[in-house]
């Protein structure tokens, strides 16, 4: 058991008790009435949720800062791609562990993944404690041999994670996107989501080139061409980016209950475009974050996407009172979790034991008026403690679960493996 004490938690202090992997009582905890119970010193901090963030590609922490100030397309093509090429288990191992204390060290319990030799990042995500939705990136580029061979990968990594038997450890199915994944393809991604009741991730809608490839090719717009063929119905989606929509494709996103995420900071460098967030809020749909990976962010601190999708909407339409900060906040907690279904997002009796604690002797944390306002706009998103499935995980900002100075000495060696 873990006990919390005096910490500032959903409007009050009050005391936090974890048993097993959950919540199991919010308010007042007597010390005594518990018996090998460890405590944390809560006076000084406040406790929020765990964030969650919805897009990712993790092992991508060793492409940081590789080909910066190109449009995505060049980035890909000349530099992302051939570096890929290079990729095996044991480079994507310490680039995921890397990618994990970053995300841990700024408060971040949860992501969803896309990418490829998920051995590695199911072994460093079961070591740094986090948990993760992790899919096997699919491109077949609308060749049918290499459609069989992405399918057998992507049914075997879900079977390989299944058999992990970690409840931290959720298998997903990840087309790449509808300009780079065939018809065919995408239609059996569909079955196979319904057989093995995982959910999908997948890139829709990033870019004005991506959109006019889809629409020479079909005749129609990404989500309707997708919806045409019935790649939505019966299933739980998260679609990346979502920069450039019709009416009509937000139509689809709202009536197929799609999960929006958001990567406001990924689509700015890669002047990709700017997501209408504020029309899919009215329409009720559920807009999560996302960092994208490092090689277009170029960190994976989730706390800068809340603070630039809370104020960049205001710019671009002119109003201060769009997408308020507790909104935004909302993005990256308890809208990540209903995309993710997992039971998490929010510090409630019963919930999973992700917890963040961040001490408020900080200068830009006061005064102590406003807190969602602070964490919102002013926090830099250097966390003190973190719990994950009622363990903890880092402890007054060092991270107990891996070695971190091995981690960045064995990150440095496989970039220049990647490089060479």
């Amino acid at each position: 058991m873990i006990l919390i004490k005096d910490v500032y938690v959903n409007g009050k202090r009050q005391d936090i008790l974890i048993e097993g992997n959950k919540i199991k009582k919010i308010g007042e905890v007597k010390k005594e009435d518990i018996e090998d119970v460890e405590i944390i010193d809560g006076k000084k901090k406040i406790a929020i949720p765990g964030l969650i963030n919805t897009h990712t590609h993790i092992p991508m922490t060793l492409f940081r800062g590789v080909a910066d100030d190109l449009p995505l397309m060049e980035w890909l093509n000349n530099y992302i791609w051939p570096m890929e090429a290079k990729l095996n288990e044991k480079i994507v191992y310490w680039g995921t562990l890397l990618g994990c204390i970053e995300m841990i060290k700024s408060g971040t319990t949860t992501f969803n993944d896309m990418y490829f030799y998920l051995e590695g990042i199911s072994k460093a995500v079961d070591e740094s404690g986090m948990r993760a939705v992790l899919a096997y990136g699919m491109i077949d580029l609308f060749d049918e041999e290499r459609r069989e061979k992405e399918l057998k990968n992507a049914e075997k990594y879900i079977k390989y994670i299944n058999e992990l038997n970690n409840s931290r450890i959720i298998p997903a199915l990840g087309p790449h996107a509808p300009y780079t994944c065939s018809k065919e393809l995408l239609m059996k991604v569909n079955e196979l989501a319904k057989k093995y009741n995982v959910m999908i991730h997948i890139h829709m809608n990033e870019t004005l080139d991506e959109i006019k490839t889809v629409k020479e090719k079909t005749g129609m717009e990404p989500f309707i061409y997708l919806n045409s063929f019935g790649f939505f119905d019966d299933v739980n989606v998260v679609a990346a980016h979502c920069v450039h929509l019709t009416e009509g494709e937000i139509r689809i996103i709202k009536e197929k209950n799609i999960n929006v995420s958001h990567n406001p900071i990924s689509n700015l460098k890669l002047a990709s475009g700017i997501a209408p967030i504020p029309k899919l809020l009215k329409e009720g749909i559920n807009v999560t974050l996302g960092t994208d990976g490092c090689g277009s962010n170029n960190n994976l601190n989730l706390f800068e996407e809340i603070k630039i999708t809370a104020i960049l909407h205001k710019g671009v339409n002119l109003n201060p009172t769009v997408i308020k900060a507790e909104t935004a906040f909302n993005f990256a907690t308890k809208n990540g979790a209903k995309a993710l279904n997992i039971k998490a997002g929010e510090i409630k009796e019963g919930y999973l034991a992700d917890i963040v604690l961040i001490n408020m002797d900080k200068p830009f944390l006061y005064p102590k008026e406003n807190i969602m306002s602070h964490l919102v706009y002013a926090f830099n998103g250097f966390v003190d403690d973190v719990i994950i499935d009622g363990k903890i995980v880092m402890r007054e900002g060092k991270i107990l679960t891996v070695d971190e100075e091995k981690v960045y000495e064995k990150a440095e060696e496989m970039y220049e493996i990647l490089r060479s």
